[in-house]
């Protein structure tokens, strides 16, 4: 979900935020890596339900920009050579993805050193659906997160904080990028405020939408992803099926690529219940 126009942009203003989260970039690995242990209870020990969360990737799946990001081909067909074999080119923030440290750090931690424990955690799903369905350019608030604790008990260390906004019943429509005439996307997702209480008064590793972005469609600066990312946590975008799950009890499973220097990938997102 980074264009190198946009990052030009949004270089000089993460220049003052850098300082601020070296410091904290290895109390917060510590706490990403050591965290699902000792949570094991607050997970699904025995599911009894699995549920995909993940968009099947297309070459006319909706992106960030407007433009294909998946292409395959065929390199080898049964009818000619008696087997199957395709040839993939993928942009890294297409589908079902997720969001490296290093996404938006300079020097940060890539998807190949996220550490795995990480990926296996509670997932906590807030459901903004209402003021979703009222304006689209909504966001989940510290207020939002403070009503999910009234209801359901401390966010489990480690988990994964996705918003559910209804945002599937878009998919494969243009109302899922939902751009206006000026070419401006309106979606919701997290305000700047709400990752930082997360960081501030939680110890979740991984926050998720069920939009293109972390940050809402008309952000103008990608504050979401400057806060949350460089505290050496990971996001996942483009999450399906979020409202087959209760708000809390699941357990995600994060099926991320390992390539060298990753910073992101399409993952396969599975929830045991």
């Amino acid at each position: 979900m980074c264009h190198p126009v946009i990052m030009e942009y949004v270089k000089g203003k993460a220049l003052s935020r850098r300082e601020l989260f070296r410091g904290t970039t290895a109390a917060s690995a510590a706490i990403v890596a050591s965290s699902v242990v000792g949570t094991r209870p607050l997970m699904a020990q025995t599911p009894n339900r699995v549920v995909d969360l993940t968009y099947t990737l297309t070459p006319d799946f909706s992106t960030y920009f407007g433009e294909q990001q998946f292409f395959d081909a065929d390199v080898f067909t049964y009818a000619e050579h008696s087997f199957n074999l395709k040839e993939i080119r993928v942009n890294e923030h297409i589908g079902t993805h997720i969001d490296a440290p290093l996404h938006f750090t300079d020097g940060g931690t890539s998807l190949d050193e996220v550490p795995i424990e990480s990926l296996v955690c509670p997932l906590a799903i807030v459901d903004v659906r209402e003021k979703a369905d009222a304006n689209p350019d909504a966001q989940v608030t510290p207020d939002d997160l403070t009503a999910w604790i009234a209801a359901n008990g401390p966010i489990p260390a480690g988990a994964c904080v996705a918003q559910n906004a209804g945002w599937q019943v878009r998919m494969c429509t243009p109302g899922f990028r939902n751009a206006d005439d000026d070419g401006k996307m309106h979606f919701p997702g997290f305000h700047v405020e709400a990752v930082q209480m997360l960081l501030e008064e939680t110890e979740a590793g991984g926050v998720g939408v069920d939009t293109m972005s972390i940050d809402y469609g008309i952000s103008p600066d990608f504050a979401a992803h400057y806060r949350w990312l460089p505290a050496n946590r990971w996001a996942v975008e483009n999450m399906a099926n979020l409202d087959q799950l209760p708000a809390t009890g699941a357990t995600l499973v994060v099926g991320a690529p390992k390539h060298q220097g990753g910073t992101g990938g399409p993952c396969r997102l599975i929830a045991l219940v």
